[in-house]
């Protein structure tokens, strides 16, 4: 994926997004399983879910819910997956021998989170009221795609954890932008314990849930324009009714993991999932 060839914002946006075509099994494989965590069974990582087939495909995949795989369900690579496998390895598999799956699943386990933090860049560049940051967004964009493209050995070296601080706190600029465009007054709800909070109907727009834990919490109806989303728990979030229009550094997988329904109001970019 050369940020050179990458013409817009939005085009970077549908690149990360997770092709299981063109993936061989990973998230299936890689990672760990956890009953405690939205699986009916634990699996080790490196084990290979019992439900994968010989052509890397769920032989549920359709019924993961019914069946309580809820974490596959909610999970997204945000791309990582199909690029680990057709560029970083060229197309060999963890199947090829026990040396390529452990660098294999190595390569994934970094690759996944900086596609996260690819997907929030790319996000922030499709921002106009962050106009001003858009040189420097492009230019980390670029840095943080070069470290997957550097291969395994570049991907075994990366500091996760020092890039996500790093990138954060340009998205924190990012964030106060956007948000200062809402009129009134804007809570800063940073980190803060909200699970099961009873906010049916509360006008929340410009709000910053950052890392907030939103368990479980009655939001329907709520107004969630123009809310920053990084980062926030939104397990069984009740946003049925709620309009989200606006809503920024919201992913596919935080929306999975909610409750809705026809009258939630969503941003352009995100699917409305299957079970609403």
């Amino acid at each position: 994926m050369s940020p050179t060839s990458i013409d817009d914002a939005r085009d970077r946006l549908h690149r990360l997004r997770a092709d299981c075509s063109r993936c061989a099994g990973l998230c299936c494989v890689a990672l760990p399983f956890s009953a405690s965590a939205g699986f009916p069974t634990d699996k080790d990582a490196g084990t290979p879910c019992h439900n994968l087939d010989s052509s890397f495909r769920c032989r549920v995949h359709t019924d993961l819910r019914r069946r309580g795989f809820v974490g596959c369900a909610v999970f997204d690579c945000f791309g990582a997956g199909q690029r680990v496998t057709q560029e970083v390895f060229d197309s060999r598999t963890w199947r090829d021998d026990p040396e390529t799956a452990r660098r294999v699943f190595a390569a994934f386990d970094v690759a996944r989170h900086l596609h996260e933090i690819l997907w929030y860049l790319a996000e922030a560049l499709d921002l106009r009221a962050a106009a001003e940051l858009h040189t420097e967004l492009k230019r980390e964009f670029e840095r943080v795609d070069a470290l997957v493209d550097g291969g395994p050995d570049a991907l075994a070296d990366t500091n996760v954890a020092a890039v996500r601080q790093n990138v954060g706190t340009l998205l924190s600029r990012v964030s106060e932008l956007v948000r200062a465009r809402v009129c009134g007054r804007r809570s800063d709800r940073r980190g803060a314990d909200l699970a099961g909070a009873r906010l049916r109907k509360a006008s929340l727009r410009g709000t910053t849930f950052r890392g907030a834990v939103l368990i479980a919490a009655d939001l329907r109806g709520a107004n969630l324009r123009t809310v920053d989303f990084l980062g926030a728990d939104l397990r069984d979030t009740d946003l049925r009714g709620a309009d989200l229009t606006g809503g920024f550094f919201l992913t596919q997988a935080q929306v999975n993991a909610a409750r809705g329904n026809a009258g939630t109001r969503l941003p352009a970019h995100l699917a409305r999932p299957p079970h609403w």
